[in-house]
């Protein structure tokens, strides 16, 4: 059974969360406090984290940068209702996804079963070889990937995001055929948050040029294929 951590001072929210998670088989656990929800991470045994940006000591942008700093866990951020900005400091430091305050407890168990089907490994087939390019490679079993021989650490939304153009090299994908691919046609449309997981993605793909934009109709890899995939 999946083990999420859940890092939010509200001593109120864990006991009823949990026993509503319980009911789709996902373990909830609560921290009260960043230091002690950090502890825990650290040590190992979670399969995501939900952190609120409100918390005492630490707040949730600090945290979500500690965790970024030595694991690519799925971290989701509770964030005010219309703090767009939350949102996007949050994706710029890594987290997967966002939930506004108060929010409905079934969206957020749907926004933790995707981002853990994100690091579910796909059974090994004809199409999920490794994916080759020049300076480039992904590996969609594993969920790797090298830059020049250089294994990078992505997190899940950014390795999604890079597979999802190198399926079809070339191809333009608007912000909103992302969103879509990414997060499911249900979700709320938020197409900031491509472009900072692109900035993102570009970041640690440097010095290869490997994202090509098109004014006003999206993204696409710029890599060439290179022989020997498959």
């Amino acid at each position: 059974m999946p083990r999420i951590l859940l890092i939010d001072d509200d001593a109120d929210l864990g006991a009823p969360l949990a026993a509503y998670f319980a009911r789709f088989e996902l373990e909830l656990l609560q921290a009260l406090h960043p230091d002690e929800g950090l502890a825990r991470l650290r040590a190992g045994g979670f399969d995501a984290a939900i952190l609120d940006v409100m918390l005492p000591g630490m707040d949730g942008f600090a945290l979500c940068r500690a965790i970024r700093k030595d694991s690519d866990l799925p971290v989701l951020m509770l964030t005010a209702r219309g703090e767009v900005m939350d949102r996007i400091v949050g994706l710029e430091l890594g987290a997967d996804d966002y939930i506004p305050k108060p929010f409905e407890p079934r969206e957020l168990v749907a926004r933790v079963q995707t981002v853990l089907r994100r690091r579910v490994a796909p059974a090994a087939a004809a199409d999920d070889a490794r994916l080759r390019f020049e300076g480039l490679e992904i590996d969609p079993v594993t969920r790797s990937v090298w830059r020049g021989g250089q294994a990078l650490e992505l997190t899940g939304t950014e390795f999604e995001l890079l597979q999802l153009l190198a399926r079809e090299p070339g191809r333009v994908w608007s912000r909103d055929d992302i969103l879509n691919q990414l997060r499911g046609h249900e979700a709320e449309l938020y197409t900031r948050a491509v472009d900072i997981v692109i900035s993102r993605l570009r970041k640690k793909l440097e010095p290869l040029d490997a994202i090509k934009t098109l004014r006003n109709a999206g993204y696409a890899l710029a890599l060439a294929p290179r022989p020997g995939r498959g």
